[in-house]
């Protein structure tokens, strides 16, 4: 986990970023196993959609969809599952996808440090077998695991993107290496990256909105837009939507 927190900007943010007429998107921050509130604030989209009148909708789920909060299993199925609705739904790899993925390639390495950093309780939503998860070694739940994962999971997991830009805005999970044209930037920072991101000021070209860093809040700066307010422990789970030049955005009750 990762926690933070600076001073807001004097300056305000601009105002003229915008997406192509006739679109809306509505963007997921970080979900982290909490399906309730994924649930919650699916339904919320979906009224506020319905509310706007029509459009072309894209849905972008920012990533970090698993681990640390208790259902990360049937979150991942609800997200699979959101192309019966959304059509141009899309999901972006964030590093705990990106480090599951490595879990379930049987590498006891890989799977050690997955559990490090919340992969356990990713793993006991798909635990369902005879073998106690908390008595069996890394080894067998590196052996076990890939087979108590749904190969219809892997295989949407496996299709996430690393970047989505669309009209003045660009969304990826952790930010991007200022300075750097988006095809040149390294996947390690669209799925790591965070200080030398967060904290500098330049105009990055577009709207970038991340996630991937926990803030009390809506952490809205003139250049990018964080939108991971710590759902797994907050109860907040955030969407930012965008029509025109116009955003807002919908939170769950913490």
């Amino acid at each position: 986990m990762f926690w933070k927190r600076k001073d807001k900007p004097v300056a305000p943010a601009r105002v003229d970023f915008a997406i192509p007429p006739g679109r809306r998107i509505y963007a997921v921050g970080d979900v982290h196993g909490r399906d309730d509130l994924f649930a919650t604030l699916i339904e919320m989209i979906r009224a506020d959609n319905r509310a706007r009148g029509d459009a072309a909708v894209t849905l972008v789920l920012l990533g970090d969809l698993v681990d640390r909060g208790p259902d990360s299993a049937a979150v991942v199925e609800r997200a699979r599952c959101l192309r019966d609705e959304f059509d141009d739904t899309r999901l972006l790899i964030g590093n705990h996808e990106e480090c599951f993925l490595g879990a379930l390639t049987g590498d006891v390495r890989k799977l050690r440090y997955f559990m490090r950093i919340g992969g356990d309780a990713t793993i006991r939503s798909y635990w369902n077998t005879d073998r106690n998860f908390p008595e069996a070694s890394f080894e067998e739940v590196a052996a076990l695991l890939p087979q108590l994962v749904p190969e219809e999971h892997v295989a949407f997991l496996g299709r996430g993107e690393d970047v989505v830009e669309i009209g003045d805005y660009i969304f990826v999970h952790a930010g991007i290496r200022p300075g750097v044209p988006i095809g040149n930037q390294k996947l390690s920072d669209l799925r790591w990256i965070r200080d030398d991101f967060l904290d500098d000021e330049r105009d990055h070209g577009a709207m970038i909105v991340h996630g991937h860093t926990i803030t009390d809040d809506i952490d809205e700066w003139p250049n990018r837009i964080g939108i991971d307010t710590g759902a797994y422990k907050s109860g907040k789970l955030t969407a930012i939507g965008i029509e025109g030049s116009a955003r807002w955005f919908l939170t769950t009750n913490g």
